[in-house]
C-alpha cells in the first residue's frame, strides 16, 4: 500500500511538473514573439511612397534620345513637375491616384506644358505604378529590408514585343535607411531599389561588336517624401548596321523640391 501511494504521489509529482514546464515554455514563446514584433519596427510602405493629394514634386530630367541617324545617343534636359491628384477607385475598387506631369525648360521661362499621366495604387503589401504606356510596375513591396526582391516587371507581357529587355528583372532593396544626396539636399532616409543592371556581352561599349545590350535601372525612395531619384537607360546597339536601335533611351530624374 506505501509503495502504492508513494508511485501515486511521483506520478503527481512528475504531472505537476510538466504541466508547469509546459506553461513556462508556452510564456517563454509568447513573450518571446512579443519582443520580436516590438523589435522588429520595418519601414511602412507608407513611409517611402506617400500619396497625398496636391503634393507637387520638382525634378530635373536629362532625357537621352537618339540623333536622327540612330548613331549618338544625346542628352536634352528639362524641368518636371509631377502633381497628385484627387484619389479615385481603380477598376478593382482600390483606391488609387492620378499623378500629372509638366515639362518646362531648365530655366523655367515658358509655361508648363502638360506631358503625361500616371497613376500610383498603394495597397497593404505593395505600391503598383501604372505609367503613360500603360505598363503596370510593382515599384515596392513588404518587408523593406536590404536583399529583399521581387519581380517588379511580372505584370508586363516581356515574352513578345517592344519589352523583352524587361524579362526576368528581379528588383532588389538596398541601403534601408541609409542618406542620399540630391539636388534638393542630403535625405536622411532613403531606400534604393535596383531593378536592373546588366551589359550583354560584358564591357564598356565597342563600336565593333556585332551586338551589344545596356540595361539600366534604379530608383531611389526618400522617407516621407517619396521618388527622389531614377535613372533609367536601355540601349541595343546593331553593329552590323553601325547604329542604335530605334527603341534606345533613357531618363534620370533628381529631386529638385517638394510643395
Amino acid at each position: 500500500m506505501f509503495r502504492k501511494q508513494t508511485n501515486l504521489a511521483l506520478m503527481k509529482k512528475l504531472a505537476g511538473t510538466a504541466c508547469f514546464c509546459i506553461l513556462f515554455v508556452t510564456l517563454c514563446v509568447l513573450q518571446g514573439c512579443k519582443k520580436q514584433s516590438t523589435n522588429l519596427n520595418l519601414p511602412q510602405l507608407a513611409d517611402y511612397y506617400p500619396t497625398q493629394p496636391g503634393k507637387v514634386f520638382i525634378y530635373r530630367l536629362d532625357s537621352t534620345y537618339l540623333d536622327v541617324t540612330y548613331t549618338q545617343l544625346l542628352v536634352s534636359s528639362y524641368l518636371i513637375k509631377d502633381s497628385i491628384g484627387t484619389v479615385y477607385n481603380d477598376n478593382l475598387g482600390r483606391a488609387s491616384y492620378p499623378v500629372y506631369r509638366f515639362i518646362t525648360d531648365t530655366l523655367n521661362s515658358t509655361p508648363w506644358q502638360a506631358l503625361v499621366t500616371y497613376y500610383i495604387t498603394p495597397t497593404t503589401q505593395d505600391v503598383e505604378v501604372v505609367d503613360d504606356n500603360n505598363l503596370r510596375f510593382i515599384k515596392l513591396v513588404e518587408p523593406i529590408v536590404d536583399s529583399f526582391t521581387w519581380s517588379g516587371n511580372s505584370y508586363i507581357n516581356t515574352q513578345t514585343g517592344t519589352y523583352q529587355y524587361m524579362a526576368g528583372w528581379n528588383y532588389i532593396y538596398r541601403n534601408v535607411n541609409q542618406p542620399y544626396t540630391v539636388l534638393k539636399g542630403t535625405v536622411d532616409s532613403t531606400v534604393t531599389v535596383l531593378q536592373d543592371d546588366n551589359t550583354s556581352p560584358p564591357g564598356p561599349f565597342d563600336p565593333s561588336n556585332a551586338f551589344q545590350e545596356r540595361d539600366y535601372s534604379i530608383e531611389v525612395y526618400g522617407k516621407g517624401i517619396g521618388l527622389i531619384y531614377k535613372d533609367f537607360l536601355h540601349w541595343i546597339w546593331q553593329g552590323g548596321m553601325q547604329q542604335y536601335d530605334p527603341y534606345s533611351y533613357g531618363i534620370r530624374l533628381n529631386l529638385i523640391s517638394v510643395q
